[in-house]
């Protein structure tokens, strides 16, 4: 195993890792509950909460991936940044 020191992730990457985490699973749950409930009442799907239930699956995903992707970018920064500082 390797003994070197590497930096922690900044309070800034740890929420934004829970951020991420969080609206991806919502996002998850609301697309099971939203098959669940259209395979025993379509038209129910349409109509009040189940609407709003359906547009977090919508929209949710792909801001989770979104925010999977910065949060990946900005480890490569801080890892690459370490790396040079641990050269010179």
């Amino acid at each position: 195993m390797s003994t070197e020191d590497h930096s922690t992730p900044s309070r800034f990457e740890r929420v934004l890792a829970y951020v991420t985490i969080t609206i991806i699973v919502a996002a998850l749950g609301s697309y099971f509950a939203t098959l669940i409930v259209g395979m025993n009442d379509r038209e129910a799907v349409a109509e009040g909460l189940w609407a709003w239930v359906f547009g977090i699956s919508l929209y949710a995903l792909p801001v989770g991936f979104v925010l999977l992707i910065l949060l990946l970018i900005l480890a490569q920064r801080r890892r690459s940044r370490d790396a040079r500082q641990g050269k010179s």
